[in-house]
């Protein structure tokens, strides 16, 4: 039985900033010197980035909305991690939930045929939690069977429509609906240290849901043919994700995108197969760095990168659910058809490279 990605549904918090603001922002922080603000400059413009969205309206010059204070004038805030926390739990679940209604409203399904949740989430923790609301909020089957993925980080998109595809192939009658949610911009750090810079210059927020269930002759959607995960030999500690006192404090070297440029051509050759025989790709955009880097080491032409391109111009990276969104994109492709094989890739700590193979298939008369 093949499981198929029906639909894909995606929400953005309705705060947008232009990159440049943010960077002028980071800049103007306290105890900034002029090399520290030359990094800023420097890893904000080098990021590939137009706008990002955020749910804190501060960041971009609004009033809180009585939410948490983030900004006092130029000024960053450092709050604690449970006041974080906190405006997490505020602001998550209406994005995982409108995610998660357009993924149902595109499937041909209603919401009472969902068979199971599997939710998706790195920047904050609660219970009952995300997968809990959605059943509450979306008025699912309180038998609905439920799992949450927690801290896998950027790549955890793929895991989940591992389960996802594992629960369809165990009962074919099965509808899973899969829902990833990142505030990101809940965890700024004003540090001046580089690695804090990089990552303050490119996470944003955002949420993207699919609803995944055997695959229907004369239906859209993405097969979900094979799956691979890769944890590299070094990267433990370039890439990490732990909790503070003020806030989770991400660690983004600059040894990722070599890592990943090293390893990725054996990786994907091991995974994938004949990489000549893939038409479309969805590579997470960890940073333009990491986009380069794979592009370069697998010898792809210059439009191969172009969706992931664009979701990073216009998003940013919205840590797990910026697969989706490139996924999504390709979906709604109308110069793709059926039987367009399409390689995704995503990186997460460990430093760990999750691979699927999907194949795109349409209607045909």
């Amino acid at each position: 039985m093949t499981a198929s990605i029906l639909s894909i549904g995606t929400a953005l918090p309705r705060t947008r900033v232009a990159q440049s603001a943010l960077r002028d922002l980071f800049a103007a922080q306290p105890g900034f010197d002029r090399r520290s603000q030359r990094l800023v400059g420097a890893a904000f413009d080098a990021a590939a980035i137009d706008t990002r969205h955020t749910v804190l309206p501060q960041l971009a010059g609004a009033e809180s909305e009585g939410g948490l204070a983030a900004r006092d004038g130029d000024a960053l805030l450092m709050p604690p991690t449970g006041a974080r926390n906190d405006e997490y739990r505020r602001t998550a679940p209406a994005l995982f939930a409108e995610a998660a209604r357009g993924a149902i409203a595109g499937s041909g399904r209603d919401a009472a045929a969902v068979t199971h949740v599997v939710t998706v989430s790195c920047t904050g923790m609660f219970a009952p939690g995300p997968d809990y609301l959605l059943v509450r909020d979306l008025d699912l089957s309180p038998s609905v069977e439920r799992y949450h993925l927690g801290f896998i980080g950027c790549a955890a998109a793929i895991p989940a429509l591992r389960l996802a595809a594992r629960i369809v192939a165990a009962d074919p009658d099965a509808v899973v609906l899969v829902a990833a949610a990142e505030l990101c911009s809940l965890h700024w750090q004003t540090s001046s240290h580089p690695d804090q810079i990089v990552a303050a210059s490119v996470f944003a927020d955002g949420a993207a849901a699919a609803v995944v269930a055997a695959a229907e002759d004369g239906r859209a959607g993405l097969d979900l043919e094979d799956f691979a995960t890769f944890v590299t030999d070094e990267g433990e500690k370039d890439m990490a994700w732990t909790v503070g006192d003020s806030g989770f404090e991400m660690t983004l070297t600059p040894e990722v995108p070599r890592i990943i440029g090293r390893e990725i051509a054996a990786i994907a050759a091991d995974v994938l197969g004949d990489l000549a025989e893939v038409d479309a790709w969805a590579v997470h955009p960890g940073g333009r760095s990491i986009l380069d880097r794979v592009e370069s080491a697998l010898a792809l032409d210059a439009a191969a990168l172009a969706p992931s391109r664009e979701v990073l111009r216009a998003h940013g990276n919205m840590s797990s659910a910026t697969l989706l969104f490139i996924l999504r994109d390709l979906l709604a492709d109308a110069d793709r058809v059926h039987g367009d094989r399409v390689a995704a890739l995503a990186f997460g700590p460990g430093l760990t490279v999750e691979a699927a193979r999907l194949v795109l298939r349409r209607p045909v008369a």
